[in-house]
């Protein structure tokens, strides 16, 4: 995740042919755990959350409504703690944000300090990803869908849980606008190459990497360095992005 590795982004594993047989098998990209709440957390859950957060029952959203103008839309899941995102939406504020997260701390932290900064072009979602793509976003609606440091479960038994699959990308593609891009990192190299295997076989996609770094293109830098990923580099640890363009 972005800003410290949390258990797993807010979403069902895509793994065979369709959202139906995804939810029906019930294979889950994360795992809830419970954790203590900080009181500016608790704050942003209670107070905040009224203004800010989007839930399954509200349905398809009309995005223009929603935020009161017509801009450019990314979506960010599995936002962790939210540090990177609220950079994001502080910086571009000619851009409108929504976050997908499920873990209550992050929700909370991440809502605490949008209020705190006065960010009006943030919402966030905490629900199951797939859902809110599915029920939630218009076809055609998305400019740039975000994936960063989801869970890699490392172990190959527990492959079928990554959050990278080719349902999961094809569901992507039918909200992005053509043209929009799926961009995701990673800094576990097994799950990099997964992801490009993935996105080399789907459907509807152009990779933007050029001949010198492809499947990979270097860390653009619009996406924020995280501490967790900072910390990583000091490490020795590589980082791998891939951004993908919706090409039909």
């Amino acid at each position: 995740m972005n800003d410290e590795r949390t258990p797993e982004p807010g979403a069902e594993a895509a793994g065979e042919a369709s959202q139906d047989t995804l939810y029906k098998r019930g294979i889950k990209s994360y795992v809830l755990r419970a954790g203590r709440m900080t009181g500016a957390q608790t704050r942003g859950l209670e107070e905040v959350w009224p203004r800010l957060g989007l839930t399954l029952d509200g349905g398809r959203l009309d995005l223009d409504a929603l935020f009161g103008r017509r801009a450019r839309r990314v979506v960010e899941i599995g936002f962790g703690m939210g540090a990177s995102l609220i950079e994001q939406a502080e910086t571009h504020p000619d851009t409108d944000f929504i976050g997908i997260e499920v873990h209550a701390p992050g929700v909370g932290k991440l809502l605490d300090e949008a209020d705190k900064r006065g960010l009006t072009n943030l919402r966030v979602f905490r629900e199951d990803a797939v859902r809110v793509l599915d029920e939630c976003f218009p076809a055609d609606s998305i400019d740039t869908l975000q994936l960063f440091f989801p869970d890699p479960w490392p172990k190959k038994k527990h492959h079928k849980r990554r959050i990278v699959q080719p349902a999961f990308v094809e569901l992507i593609r039918r909200r992005l606008k053509v043209g929009g891009t799926l961009h995701m990192a990673t800094d576990w190299e097994n799950y990099a190459e997964h992801m490009a295997e993935v996105m080399a076989a789907a459907p509807g996609y152009r990779n933007t990497a050029t001949a010198e770094t492809a499947p990979y293109v270097p860390r653009p830098e619009f996406r924020p360095l995280t501490k967790f990923e900072a910390r990583g580099e000091r490490l020795g640890h590589g980082v791998w992005d891939l951004i993908f363009a919706r090409s039909e």
